[in-house]
C-alpha cells in the first residue's frame, strides 16, 4: 500500500515538472519551422526566376520578330530557332549573373539575405520553349509577324521545403512581338496651284543660268510682255513652283518607285480653272503638267479646288487603289496662291469646300508664296491645321515648303514597323 503511495506521488510530481516540455516541442515543431524556412527561402527564389523568366521570353520574342524583318529574313523554323537559342543565352546569362558562388557539389546556387542558399534555375535541363510564329500579308508586298514564345521551367525546391512532400514547381512566362517588313500606304494627292500673271513676277533670287532676263513686278507688269532685259536675271515665281513641285513629286516617286501605292494629279488657275490633270499612278504626267504652266491672268480659286476635292474623292480612287494595293487611300489637296482672289465671293467658295475636304478627312496643305494678307488668311482657314500651312517669302522658302509636304507624305507611303 505504501509502494502505492510513493509511486502516485511520483508521478504526479513528475507531471507538475514542465522543464522537459520544450525540448518535447522542439522536436515536434522543428520539422515544421524548418520547412516554413524553406519556404520563405524558395518564395523568393519563385519571384527572382520568374522576372529572370520573363525578361528572357521577352527577349527572345523581339529576337524572332526583328530578324523577320532584317536584311537576311530567315524563314520561319529559322527564327523558331533563333527565338530558342535567345531565350537559353539570355537565361543562362541571367542565371550565372544571380550565382555568386557554386555549392560544394558543384551545382551553381543562390545566395539569399540571410546567408542561406537555394539551386539555381538549370536553364539546359528544366526549360521547355514552345514557339509560334503567324505570318499574314501585309499590303500589297508586305508581310506581318506574331510571334509568341511560352516558356515553362521546373523550379526545384530546396531540401527544407521538400519536408512538406513537394519537389518542385513549373513556372510559365509568355511574350509576344510583332513586326512588319516595309508596309506601304496608299494616296492620292491632287496640286491646286495659282498661275496667275502675278507668278511672273520675279523673286530676290538670282537665276544663275541666264545672264539677263526682263524681270517683271508688280510696278512694272502693265508693260508686258515688252519689258526690256536686265541684268542679273532673277527666277520667276512660276519657275520656282516649277521647282519645288518637282522636289515634292520626287520623293514620291522614291517612296513609292514601282508606282503601286501614289496616285498624283493637278489643276491650275488664274480667272478661271484650267482643264484639270487627271489621277494616275506615279508622278510623270503631273510634273508634264506643272512644268508647262504659264502665267498669266487674274485669280479665282473657288472652282479649281471644288474640282482637285470632287476628284481625289471620287469613288473611282478608292476602286484603282483596291485594285493595284488593296487598301483605301489617304487622300491629300496641296493649294497655293501667291495672292488674293479677285472676287470675295471666291474666297466663300474655296472656304466650303475646305470645311467639306476637311469633314470628309482629305489632308489639306496650303502654301502662301508672297502672298497679301487676304490671301494668308484663306490658305490659313483651309490647312488642315497649324503644321498644314506655310509661308514662303522667297524662291527657297517655296521649295522648302513643298520640300516638307514631300517629307510627310513620303514618311506616310513608306514605314517600317518594328
Amino acid at each position: 500500500m505504501g509502494r502505492r503511495l510513493a509511486v502516485g506521488r511520483s508521478l504526479a510530481a513528475m507531471l507538475r515538472d514542465r522543464s522537459g516540455n520544450f525540448a518535447m516541442m522542439t522536436a515536434l515543431t522543428a520539422p515544421l519551422l524548418l520547412a516554413v524556412g524553406g519556404v520563405s527561402i524558395d518564395m523568393a527564389n519563385m519571384l527572382m526566376t520568374k522576372n529572370q523568366l520573363q525578361d528572357a521570353t521577352d527577349a527572345a520574342a523581339l529576337a524572332a520578330a526583328s530578324a523577320l524583318v532584317s536584311e537576311s529574313q530567315p524563314d520561319i523554323e529559322a527564327a523558331k530557332t533563333l527565338a530558342r537559342k535567345f531565350l537559353k543565352t539570355q537565361a543562362a546569362s541571367g542565371s550565372a549573373a544571380d550565382t555568386p558562388a557554386d555549392g560544394q557539389d558543384g551545382t551553381p546556387t543562390d545566395q539569399t539575405s540571410d546567408g542561406a542558399t537555394s539551386e539555381a534555375p538549370e536553364w539546359d535541363e528544366t526549360n521547355t520553349t514552345q514557339v509560334s510564329i503567324t505570318e499574314t500579308p501585309n499590303g500589297a508586298k508586305g508581310k506581318s509577324f506574331q510571334v509568341t514564345v511560352v516558356n515553362k521551367h521546373l523550379l526545384r525546391f530546396n531540401a527544407m521545403t521538400r519536408l512538406l512532400g513537394q519537389d518542385s514547381i513549373e513556372l510559365e512566362t509568355q511574350a509576344t512581338a510583332e513586326s512588319a517588313t516595309e508596309s506601304k500606304n496608299a494616296l492620292s494627292m491632287y496640286l491646286v496651284l495659282d498661275r496667275s500673271g502675278s507668278m511672273a513676277w520675279k523673286t530676290n533670287t538670282v537665276n544663275t543660268a541666264k545672264k539677263s532676263c526682263p524681270n517683271y513686278t508688280e510696278s512694272n507688269w502693265s508693260r508686258y510682255p515688252n519689258l526690256r532685259s536686265t541684268s542679273p536675271c532673277y527666277i520667276t515665281k512660276i519657275d520656282a513652283l516649277k521647282t519645288a513641285v518637282n522636289d515634292l513629286l520626287a520623293q514620291l516617286l522614291v517612296a513609292d518607285p514601282e508606282q503601286i501605292y501614289v496616285r498624283t494629279a493637278a489643276i491650275s488657275y488664274n480667272a478661271s480653272q484650267d482643264t484639270p490633270g487627271t489621277l494616275a499612278w506615279g508622278t510623270t504626267g503631273t510634273a508634264s503638267y506643272v512644268n508647262a504652266l504659264v502665267a498669266t491672268g487674274g485669280t479665282a480659286s473657288g472652282n479649281a479646288f471644288k474640282t482637285a476635292y470632287g476628284k481625289v474623292t471620287d469613288g473611282a480612287e478608292n476602286t484603282a487603289h483596291a485594285a493595284r494595293n488593296g487598301q483605301e487611300p489617304t487622300k491629300y489637296i496641296v493649294f497655293m496662291t501667291d495672292g488674293e482672289n479677285n472676287a470675295a465671293y471666291d474666297d466663300t467658295m474655296t472656304k466650303q469646300w475646305c470645311d467639306t475636304a476637311k469633314a470628309n478627312k482629305v489632308q489639306i496643305y496650303s502654301v502662301a508664296f508672297m502672298a497679301p494678307d487676304r490671301g494668308q488668311d484663306l490658305l490659313k482657314y483651309c490647312a488642315s491645321s497649324a503644321s498644314h500651312y506655310f509661308e514662303a517669302e522667297e524662291a527657297a522658302d517655296l521649295v522648302a515648303a513643298f520640300k516638307a509636304i514631300g517629307e510627310r507624305a513620303s514618311a506616310m507611303v513608306s514605314r517600317l514597323t518594328r
